[in-house]
């Protein structure tokens, strides 16, 4: 093995820039080219790639979104364009990718796989949906984001004695409402992994404002529905001064925190080191703090990522 191909895809995630860096330069240092590779799998298609230079990685560890861009591709679906794509790594004398992103990313590099060429994945995502890791790049990140601005709301809430109805990014898993809401002392937090009761939210609300607490923050996972869709259904049950807010995008930017940077960095070193030892065809993670590989078509087919939804009963159980 001489040279190994690095890319990012889907939706960007704080610390993807330190992860290319950690991968970059771990090849480096093993004596290996690194080839950057634009626009993800669009990028690989149509060849858009790059040697890169020690200097490309400099000053970029804290940088949001990724030096690499980004770019939808659901061509990327048929056999022919992966076949193709294949064809251009070959072409640039590439050995091996290392892909990072999320769900749709992993699946790219599990059809390379499939077909024969080595590829690796590294969880890059802000919602922490990815299977056979604790954690993603991003996410930590998104969720001190989240908490920021859920911070800025609560003092406009209390000092107006209102409900505020918060939306978080997360489709299909609810990790950053979770951890969000837990962390601002949210009266209700509405993830896609448990039903809710948008009656029984409402009275909660009202029993606290006969307490004395006349305001409140309820976090809803974007995968739900939207805040003000929410928040019409609690005011149905209740004569509330209500809003709605969408936090949207503003979570997946500014400057990664140190556990991404370090996170990512673990992650890009890793990768070289089991393609070094000739391994491939994996999906690295971490769990209960030490890094793992698994067979990247297993975890993908096989396994799901599980939401702790046992903090919401802790939530519950800290509430005024």
């Amino acid at each position: 093995m001489k040279r190994i191909g690095i890319l990012t895809s889907g939706g960007d995630a704080q610390g993807m820039n330190a992860a290319v860096r950690a991968i970059a330069r771990a090849a480096m240092n093993a004596g290996l080219e690194a080839y950057g590779i634009n626009y993800g799998y669009k990028g690989l298609v149509e060849g858009n790639i790059f040697e890169m230079k020690s200097m490309d990685l400099d000053g970029i560890i804290n940088r949001g979104g990724t030096i690499l861009y980004s770019a939808r591709f659901p061509e990327f679906a048929e056999v022919e364009v992966q076949l193709k794509g294949i064809e251009v790594l070959k072409k640039f004398g590439i050995d091996a990718l290392v892909v990072i992103g999320g769900d749709g990313s992993y699946h790219g590099a599990e059809k390379l796989t499939k077909h024969g060429f080595n590829s690796i994945g590294i969880p890059g995502t802000i919602d922490n949906d990815i299977p056979g890791t604790d954690f993603t790049i991003g996410f930590d990140t998104a969720v001190n984001v989240a908490v920021e601005n859920l911070d800025r709301i609560h003092d406009t809430a209390k000092s107006h004695q209102r409900i505020f109805v918060v939306e978080v990014m997360g489709r299909g898993a609810g990790d950053i409402a979770l951890w969000a809401g837990i962390a601002t002392d949210a009266d209700a937090i509405v993830i896609p992994e448990r039903e809710y009761d948008a009656k029984a939210i409402a009275d909660k609300l009202t029993a606290n404002r006969e307490q004395g607490k006349d305001y409140g923050i309820v976090v809803v996972a974007e995968g739900v529905k939207s805040a003000a869709e929410l928040k019409a259904e609690i005011d149905q049950y209740g004569d509330f001064d209500s809003r709605a807010i969408t936090l949207a995008h503003v979570q997946r930017g500014g400057i990664p925190t140190a556990k991404d940077r370090v996170l990512a960095s673990r992650f890009g070193d890793y990768a070289i080191q089991l393609l070094l030892e000739g391994k491939g065809g994996l999906a690295i993670g971490i769990r209960d703090n030490k890094l793992v590989a698994t067979d990247i078509i297993d975890t993908l087919e096989n396994h799901k990522h599980q939401t702790d939804v046992s903090l919401l009963d802790l939530n519950d159980r800290l509430r005024f």
